[in-house]
C-alpha cells in the first residue's frame, strides 16, 4: 500500500496538473465556440486526442442514447402511456432549449409511476435488450486495460443501476439521480413518486463536469474521457474541473451543436476500440535477469484479451556460439537461453534476434536490461531510430562517471535517445523469478501515464509491481547494492558470522542512503525501504553474482592461492558480467573527485579489496582500511591485516577510466 504521505504528495502534483489541464480544455472550448465557422475534422482524432484516448485511466459514459439505444426514462413513459409528451420535453433538455433540472420535474409528473411499475417495466425492457451496438465489447476491453469505467446520466438510480450491474460497473462507479417517493404509512413501503433528490449534481446543468470533479477528487486519475451524445455530456470538457476530452457518439441520436464541438466524433464504438493502442514490446538484453524478464513481458502479451499488447515481444541478443551453433537459433528452437538462464522455458512468442535495429523497429516500449558497460554503444546506435512517441524503462544497475559528475542509465537513455525512461528495481534475482518464487519490484517514473504501462507489462501473480515517483532514488539503490554485495561476499567467504555480516550491511545501508541523497537531493528516504532499496540490498548479499564471486576471492585469498576477479568471473558467471566491482570504480572515481573518501569508508575499503591494496579482512575494520595512507605502485603489495602502513601521499586515482 502507498504510505499516506506518498498518496497525499502524488495527489497534490495530479491536482496541479489536473488544473492546467482543465484551464487549458477550458480555453480550447470557448475558442471553438468564438470561431464556429472553422471547418472541423474531428471524424478523424488528432494525435493528442489518440493520445490522451491511449492514456485514460478513467472513462465516463452518459447512459440515455450512449450506452443504450433510447432514453430510458422516455421508455417508461411509453410504457406507462406518456410517451410522446415526455419525449418533447426530451429533446429539448438535450438541445439546451429547457434546463435539466425542469425537465426532469416536469418528466416525472407525466410520468407518475409507481415501485410495481418500474419493476414490471425492468422485466419488459431488461437492459441487454437495449444496449448500443458495440457498448459492451469497449466497456470490456476498457475493463481488461485496468481503466475505470463509470456511468454518469440524467436519469435515474433506479433505471441505470441494471444497466451497470450487466456491464460489471460497480454501484459507486454510478452517477445518476434518486427518485424520491411518498411511504405508506400503513405498509412501510413506497407508493407514489413526488420527485427527485435535486442535491445529486446530474439533477442539474453542468452537474456531469461536477460528478466529474468528484471523481478526480477521489482518485488520482490523470486522464479522464467523457463519451456522450448530448448537450449536457458536452459540458464536461466545457468546465474547469471536468474531463480532458470529449468524445462524442451519434450512433443512436445525432445532434449537431454535440459534433460541432466533440473533440472527436464517432458514429461507431468500434471506432474506439480499433483506436486503442496495441503497444509493441522490445526486449534490449538477453542475459540471465533479461530473460526472465522478457519472460514475464512475453506471459502477460500472450495472456492480455485487450489486445493491449502486440503478441509478439521480441528481444535482442548479442549474437554467439553455443555448442557449436547460434545462440538466438537455439533460443528460438528450444525456447530456452541454455547459456545463461539453462532450464527455464521461454514462452513461444519470444522471439530472439541477433539485429538490434531490427528488434527496435516500429516498438512502442523499450526496455534495457544489459551490461551497464554496453549501454552506451547500445545507444548510440539507437539514436534517432527509434519510434516516435516511444518510451523506455531501465533495468540496468550501474552508473557512468563523467568530467561534469555521474550519469544513471535512465538518465543516459533520455539524453540520447530523447524519450522518457522510467525504472524497474527490486530484490530480483533470476532464477527465483524465473521459477515463478513470490518477487517484487518498484518502477520509479518520471511521468505517471508511461509508468502505468509498464506496470501493465511486468505485473504478474508472482511479480508484485509498485509505483513511486522517485526514479533516481531507486536506480541507486539498485546500483550502489552491488557494492555492499561484494562487503557481504568476504565477510561469508572469511567464515565470519551473522553479527558480522549484518554489521557490514547496515553500514553499506548507510553510506548508500547518504551518498544517493548527497548526489541527488530530491532522492525520497522511504525509497531505501522500498523493494529496491533494503529487500533489493538482501537479496544480493545472500544470493546475487557479486557475493557469490566475492566469496571465492576472499575463500581463495584465506587458503594462499588467491584468484583474480576476472578469473573467478570467467569461471562462476557462466558468460555474465560483475556488475560490482566496475560500480565500485565508478563510486570511487566520484568520491576522490569531490573529496569524499573518508565519508563513506566501508565504499572506500571495499574498492582498495578489490584493487589488492588491502587483504579481504579489512572488510570488517572497513574505517581502519579507509583510514590508511597508501601509495600507488606499478604492482602494489597487498596491504595485510596487522601491518604497518606505509607513510607517503594518500591513495591516487586508479586508471581505469
Amino acid at each position: 500500500m502507498k504510505s499516506l504521505k506518498f498518496e497525499c504528495r502524488l495527489k497534490s502534483r495530479v491536482n496541479v496538473l489536473r488544473s492546467i489541464q482543465s484551464k487549458h480544455r477550458f480555453q480550447h472550448h470557448c475558442l471553438a465556440s468564438e470561431n464556429s465557422n472553422v471547418a472541423r475534422t474531428n471524424l478523424t482524432p488528432s494525435q493528442h486526442v489518440l493520445d490522451i484516448w491511449h492514456k485514460a485511466e478513467a472513462v465516463c459514459f452518459d447512459v440515455d442514447c450512449t450506452v443504450t439505444v433510447n432514453d430510458s426514462l422516455d421508455l417508461l413513459a411509453e410504457y406507462m402511456g406518456v410517451g410522446k409528451e415526455v419525449e418533447n420535453l426530451t429533446k429539448k433538455a438535450m438541445d439546451g432549449t429547457l434546463s435539466l433540472g425542469q425537465a426532469l420535474e416536469e418528466r416525472l409528473k407525466l410520468i407518475n409511476c409507481k415501485p410495481k411499475d418500474i419493476k414490471s417495466f425492468l422485466a419488459a425492457n431488461p437492459p441487454q435488450s437495449r444496449f448500443a451496438k458495440g457498448i459492451v465489447s469497449l466497456v470490456t476491453r476498457l475493463q481488461e486495460r485496468d481503466v475505470t469505467v463509470y456511468l454518469i446520466s440524467g436519469g435515474f438510480r433506479e433505471l441505470t443501476l441494471p444497466i451497470a450491474e450487466q456491464l460489471g460497473i460497480p454501484r459507486q462507479q454510478v452517477f445518476a439521480n434518486r427518485m424520491l417517493w411518498q411511504w405508506d404509512d400503513e405498509t412501510l413501503e413506497p407508493s407514489r413518486l413526488v420527485g427527485f433528490d435535486i442535491s445529486e449534481p446530474t439533477a442539474r446543468n453542468q452537474g456531469k463536469p461536477q460528478a466529474i470533479a468528484k471523481i478526480r477528487e477521489a482518485h488520482t486519475y490523470s486522464s479522464v474521457v467523457m463519451i456522450g451524445d448530448g448537450i449536457t455530456d458536452l459540458e464536461a470538457v466545457q468546465v474547469s474541473g471536468g474531463a480532458d476530452l470529449f468524445i462524442g457518439y451519434g450512433g443512436v441520436q445525432r445532434r449537431a451543436a454535440v459534433e460541432k464541438d466533440a473533440d472527436w466524433y464517432v458514429m461507431d464504438f468500434a471506432e474506439l476500440e480499433a483506436a486503442m493502442k496495441c503497444y509493441q514490446v522490445a526486449m534490449i538484453g538477453s542475459g540471465a535477469w533479461a530473460c526472465a524478464a522478457a519472460r514475464m513481458v512475453a506471459q502477460n502479451a500472450l495472456e492480455n484479451t485487450s489486445g493491449m499488447f502486440d503478441t509478439k515481444v521480441k528481444m535482442w541478443v548479442y549474437e554467439e556460439n553455443y555448442e557449436g551453433r547460434k545462440l538466438t537459433e537455439i533460443i528460438n528452437e528450444r525456447h530456452e537461453n541454455p547459456k545463461y538462464l539453462p532450464g527455464v522455458s521461454l514462452p513461444e512468442n519470444l522471439v530472439a534476434m541477433p539485429d538490434l535495429l531490427e528488434v527496435t523497429e516500429g516498438a512502442d516500449l523499450l526496455i534495457f536490461c544489459s551490461p551497464h558497460q554496453f549501454v552506451r554503444g547500445v545507444l548510440k546506435q539507437l539514436a534517432g531510430k527509434v519510434k516516435k512517441g516511444a518510451v523506455a524503462i531501465s533495468l540496468i544497475k550501474g552508473m557512468r562517471v563523467r568530467v561534469d559528475g555521474p550519469q544513471l542509465i535512465s538518465q543516459m537513455v533520455e539524453r540520447m535517445l530523447g524519450i522518457d525512461c522510467s525504472v524497474l528495481m527490486g530484490a530480483n534475482i533470476a532464477e527465483g523469478i524465473a521459477k515463478e518464487e513470490l518477487s517484487e519490484a518498484v518502477i520509479g517514473y518520471d511521468n505517471l501515464d508511461n509508468a502505468y504501462v509498464f506496470e501493465k507489462v511486468f505485473q504478474r501473480p508472482y511479480f508484485e509491481v509498485k509505483l513511486i515517483p522517485d526514479g533516481p532514488g531507486a536506480e541507486m539503490c539498485g546500483t550502489l547494492k552491488n557494492i555492499v554485495a561484494l562487503a557481504a561476499g568476504f565477510v561469508d567467504g572469511l567464515g565470519y558470522g551473522p553479527n558480522s555480516k549484518a554489521a557490514v550491511m547496515r553500514q553499506g545501508l548507510s553510506e548508500m542512503m547518504n551518498f544517493s541523497t548527497r548526489l541527488y537531493p530530491s532522492i525520497r528516504s522511504e525509497t531505501f525501504l522500498e523493494s529496491c532499496g533494503m529487500a533489493d540490498l538482501i537479496a544480493t548479499c545472500y544470493g546475487g553474482r557479486n557475493r557469490k564471486v566475492a566469496v571465492e576471492y576472499a575463500s581463495s585469498w584465506q587458503a594462499g592461492a588467491p584468484q583474480t576477479f576476472d578469473a573467478l568471473e570467467a569461471s562462476l558467471l557462466n558468460g555474465q558480467k560483475l556488475q560490482g566491482v566496475m560500480t565500485s570504480d565508478e563510486v570511487q572515481e566520484i568520491l576522490r573527485m569531490k573529496g569524499w573518501e573518508q565519508d563513506y569508508p566501508l565504499f572506500t575499503t571495499i574498492n582498495r579489496i578489490i584493487h589488492s591494496q588491502l587483504d579481504p579482512s579489512y572488510v570488517v575494520k572497513y574505517k581502519e582500511g579507509a583510514g590508511i595512507n597508501i601509495s600507488l605502485h606499478a604492482d602494489p603489495t597487498v596491504l595485510k591485516s596487522g601491518d604497518t602502513p606505509p607513510k607517503g601521499p594518500r591513495l591516487a586515482p586508479l586508471n581505469t577510466f
